[in-house]
């Protein structure tokens, strides 16, 4: 079995690129739930 180094350079670049995406998804749920927050406060009525 041979250890290719280009291979290992591709799978740290799609490494990469799966975590940046579960973090951009992270923060856009996050600004819309600010965003949602704000536009709709919560009521102090009971």
């Amino acid at each position: 079995m041979t250890f290719n180094m280009e291979n290992l350079e591709i799978a740290v670049q799609i490494l990469g690129l799966g975590w940046g995406g579960i973090f951009l998804v992270m923060l856009i749920i996050y600004l819309v739930s600010l965003a949602l927050g704000r536009i709709f406060p919560p009521s102090d009525s009971e």
